[in-house]
């Protein structure tokens, strides 16, 4: 089996290739930044530059181009074992000075290829009797000519609007209005890339807290450890209670609803539950129907129980692999309360030459494990 760690950096309009050995060379630096929240992943690539290298106009001048979309990829190799990271376009560049003055350091940003539906407005289109999952997955089918294949999760309860009654019609861009309907159906909205480069997979569906975990992160294990910073935090006042508001449709009168932190893809992860000391009323959902809302109102419910969060940094070449965000990974040595599995909500990918770091926040919905043993 290989040892150690290469990085694969694939540039290029539309279809990515990989970058000659000069602009490796160049590359001091790479960071990418993968979140469960409501943000797009991005990315920040550092070259160093002479005053007459042709890569500054070349990156300003693609990235500049009218509708251009200028694709980044980048893939890690750990052991042997290849792992997309990042695939996304580049959305802006930044000079700034360097270690002499004869040299300058290029700074290229960019958001993940998920940032493409959010460039031209297709408002007025209409849906006729098309439910939600449907009219996503219709809407991600155009940009399958960038390798993006969509994975559209139907609704638990699907709601087919009538012809008759209405007749849905898209507001706004396409990123803005798919992540309305993820939002109305308590799920979320986000780019995997891979699993091959050039390849991404635009996922539409609810945020799913089981699986198989991946290898634990030993804390305080003397010669097992492979983290080298690990902090955790509880904080009990976080925690509350959302009440979703319906409206009878007779009565028009507002019907509150308690949803508690009940869910098969988010089961607990701690023993020990906090105990809300917040009552949050969510209100706007009158449109809704009272399932519809409840389904809302389940997905804030499992966010708000979040009480437990742990931050730390780890070495991958010791950690054996690449820590994925918005996966289960186990966690040891960290003491009886914090011990047991969390969910990756983030993780920031360091790369320099000759090293690979990884920041990471893990959060879990109580203390103490509901497990006896984590993978190893």
């Amino acid at each position: 089996m290989l040892k150690g760690i290469n990085l694969t950096l694939m540039i290029g309009p539309a279809v990515p290739i990989p970058v000659s050995h000069d602009i490796l060379d160049a590359l001091l630096e790479a960071q990418v930044v993968v979140t469960s929240g409501e943000t797009l992943s991005g990315f920040e690539l550092s070259f160093a530059i002479g005053k007459k290298s042709p890569l500054q106009t070349i990156f300003m001048i693609a990235g500049g181009a009218p509708l251009a979309i200028m694709r980044v990829v980048m893939a890690v190799t750990v052991n042997g074992t290849p792992t997309v990271i990042m695939d996304g376009v580049m959305m802006q560049h930044e000079v700034t000075a360097g270690s002499d003055p004869n040299h300058f350091v290029l700074k290229v940003k960019g958001k993940d290829l998920l940032k493409v539906t959010d460039f031209i407005d297709f408002s007025g289109i209409p849906y006729p009797a098309m439910p939600d999952f449907a009219r996503v997955a219709l809407i991600l089918a155009k940009y399958s000519v960038l390798g993006m294949v969509p994975a559209v999760i139907p609704s638990v309860l699907t709601d087919i609007p009538i012809p008759t009654d209405r007749i849905p019609v898209q507001q706004g861009k396409d990123f803005a209005y798919v992540k309305g309907l993820a939002d109305e159906a308590g799920y979320a909205f986000y780019l995997e890339p891979g699993p091959a480069p050039g390849m991404s997979v635009a996922y539409w569906g609810p945020e799913i807290r089981v699986g198989v975990p991946q290898p634990a992160l030993n804390y305080n294990m003397d010669a097992l450890t492979n983290v080298e910073a690990l902090d955790f935090t509880f904080n009990n006042e976080g925690a509350t209670l959302p009440v979703v508001f319906v409206q009878n449709q007779l009565t028009k009168v507002p019907i509150p609803i308690p949803i508690p932190n009940v869910s098969l893809l988010n089961p607990p992860l701690g023993l020990i539950p906090p105990i809300p000391g917040n009552i949050e009323p969510i209100t706007g959902l009158a449109h809704m129907s009272p399932i519809r809302a409840a389904l809302f109102g389940v997905s804030k419910a499992a966010k708000a129980q979040d009480v437990v969060e742990g931050t730390g940094t780890l070495d991958v070449l010791r950690y054996g692999r690449v820590l994925k965000a918005r996966q289960l990974v186990g966690v040891r040595g960290a003491g009886t309360a914090f011990d047991g599995l969390y969910y990756v909500k983030s993780v920031t990918h360091k790369l320099k030459r000759g090293e690979y770091k990884q920041d990471f926040t893990l959060v879990r919905n109580g203390l103490m494990s509901t497990v006896p043993a984590v993978p190893v």
